[in-house]
């Protein structure tokens, strides 16, 4: 058995769900789980968070969601992304609800759920400034036009999505959620109405309650991380995930000895070296202990030495006394010591999204 394992603690993703439904009452609550719940592993975050009392789940793709689905989940599931048209027939099959940026997508959808004798429905996206993926807003009205003269289609939901949510004292996102509901008003005009109306992700759920309308679409948050720290009024969320590993070997080195590929890190005294099972073919960059990363062994913090391999990581612990078996703890707390994935993220120039989407599926993953 594998000498490396994430830990997922379900009880902090019910956690987290209940103390963001208090927070964006009488909002819907959207768990968002793609990338396989955020590396936490879908179907039981999915299960977690809807006991919880979420609402919905949102997912990338179709294969996300037809996991779910296989899975005996049953809950709405909105697709965030509209798929390709070729795919388009599995949404109706999986009953998703399915972002839609296209006129094409429409009639190839409405063909869909015509010969599969359903309704499906359908969540426009406006580009509000993002420039990612959406309709410009000019553009909004005669697409849901498009939909509503097809009796196969339901126009459920107008959505965007806000770039810059986690810095609260941007002006952008206000202007974003302008944009957004002067699309709102053209279509109010024209007698369309989505019933659900939705912008916000974790960060504007957050710092943002303008922007909670009718649903909210909480991705990081749901896995205890805050997506802007250290924000006054964040809820009181719980990490749910950490990643453990144990010592493999412990050797003595002296000092001026060289460890790993290119022999990037030298030792001013003689040390004693630890080394883990876990590399980067697990999720764990290369660079990480070039740039001061750190582990846990004893409860104490304990560099990391040289480039981290595909399948190992080696570790100084000076003078002290470690033994095969040992815990490593990478993510998570041991003793009085805790290292968070955004602690991670820092010395990797990054966000924490990155650094837990990024635990490779060869991590078994246990729920406790």
């Amino acid at each position: 058995m594998r000498a490396a394992r994430v830990e997922v603690d379900l009880g902090a993703v019910a956690h987290n769900v209940g103390v963001l439904r208090t927070l964006v009452a009488p909002s819907l609550v959207c768990a968002v789980v793609k990338a396989d719940g955020y590396g936490h592993g879908a179907i039981a975050v999915s299960e977690a968070a809807l006991d919880a009392g979420a609402d919905w789940l949102a997912v990338a793709l179709i294969e996300e969601a037809a996991v779910l689905r296989k899975a005996g989940i049953t809950a709405p599931i909105l697709l965030l992304s509209q798929p390709r048209l070729a795919d388009l027939s599995a949404v109706v099959r999986y009953d998703l609800r399915v972002c839609i940026i296209s006129f094409e997508a429409v009639e190839l959808l409405a063909d869909a759920a015509r010969a599969q004798n359903k309704i499906v429905p359908v969540h426009i996206k406006v580009d509000t400034g993002m420039n990612r993926i959406g309709v410009a807003p000019a553009d909004v009205l005669a697409l849901a036009l498009e939909v509503a003269k097809r009796p196969e289609l339901e126009l459920e939901g107008l959505f965007t999505h806000c770039a810059v949510a986690d810095e609260p004292d941007n002006p952008f996102t206000n202007e974003q959620l302008d944009r957004y509901e002067s699309v709102l008003a053209e279509l109010d005009a024209a007698g369309l109405v989505p019933k659900i109306r939705h912008s916000a992700n974790s960060a504007t759920a957050i710092a943002h309650p303008r922007g909670r309308y009718d649903l909210v679409r909480v991705g990081i948050a749901v896995y205890g991380i805050a997506p802007i720290p250290d924000l006054p009024g964040t809820p009181d969320l719980q990490p749910a995930l950490s990643l453990r590993a144990e010592v493999s070997m412990v050797k003595r080195v002296s000092a001026g000895e060289g460890i790993s590929y290119g022999l990037r890190h030298r030792f001013e005294t003689d040390s004693t070296v630890a080394t883990v099972p876990i590399g980067y073919a697990d999720g764990v960059p290369r660079r990480l202990g070039l740039n001061g990363g750190e582990i846990l062994i004893g409860g104490r913090r304990r560099p990391i030495v040289g480039v981290v391999t595909m399948d190992q990581l080696m570790v100084d612990c000076g003078d002290d006394l470690i033994e095969l078996g040992d815990e490593v703890v990478l993510i998570g707390t041991q003793g009085k010591e805790t290292i968070t994935a955004e602690e991670v993220a820092g010395h990797l120039d990054t966000i924490a999204y990155e650094v837990i989407c990024g635990i490779g599926p060869r991590v078994p993953r246990y729920y406790i």
